[in-house]
């Protein structure tokens, strides 16, 4: 017998993830704020991602459509070099991290990304994209510290490095009781970045 049967409905996202090195930073960077503001609701590291489209909650069969659909968008778009900037808040209930490098390509393989899985039938939220890393969201006993946090942040300026793969990330159960964790289901590479300069090889004579 099936322990865990898969859930009718999931939650889904494709996203970018900074690499263990950069998120290594952020964390040290947010010690202060995780001592100081213990009742934030802290997303784990291991959640953090950059979301270029999220799908909201879809029908769990969507993840083979998924899967079926997101390696054409990768290949077609190079490996994003970006970095992990500052801190902000939405309305002081969301505290994120900011993000730099190339958001032009950014919103381009957002808008591709969006353009092709709605090829394919399915519908999501028309959310516009702005580019941000998720770290804690507000209690109601707390008003003051996703503020505070982000203030905590301003002068936080991480390493850059290079975004070269897609992910299809879902969370673990449909909506519900009790914390929402998410995994990766797969990912994809990005197609190799092309530097300016950059030639073929010599021809043999």
């Amino acid at each position: 017998m099936d322990d865990h049967p898969e859930p009718p409905t999931r939650r889904f996202f494709v996203a970018l993830a900074p690499p263990d090195e950069a998120k290594d930073e952020l964390a040290r960077a947010l010690q202060p704020a995780y001592a100081a503001y213990p009742l934030l609701r802290w997303n784990r590291i291991a959640d953090w991602h950059i979301t270029l489209v999220f799908l909201g909650e879809l029908p769990s069969t969507a993840a083979p459509v998924l899967r079926a659909a997101l390696p054409g968008a990768a290949a077609t778009h190079p490996a994003l070099r970006l970095g992990l900037r500052g801190g902000g808040h939405f309305d002081g209930r969301t505290l994120w991290s900011g993000i730099t490098g190339d958001l032009e390509g950014l919103h381009r393989l957002s808008t591709d990304v969006r353009e092709l899985i709605r090829s394919h039938g399915l519908d999501f939220p028309d959310r516009p994209l702005r580019p941000h890393l998720t770290l804690a969201r507000a209690r109601r006993e707390d008003p003051t510290g996703v503020p505070l946090a982000a203030a905590g942040l301003a002068d936080f300026a991480g390493r850059t490095w290079s975004a070269e793969r897609l992910h299809l990330v879902a969370s673990n159960t449909a909506r519900g009781p009790g914390p929402i964790r998410y995994r990766d289901l797969d990912s994809w590479p990005l197609a190799p970045t092309t530097h300016p300069g950059d030639s073929a090889p010599p021809a043999d004579r």
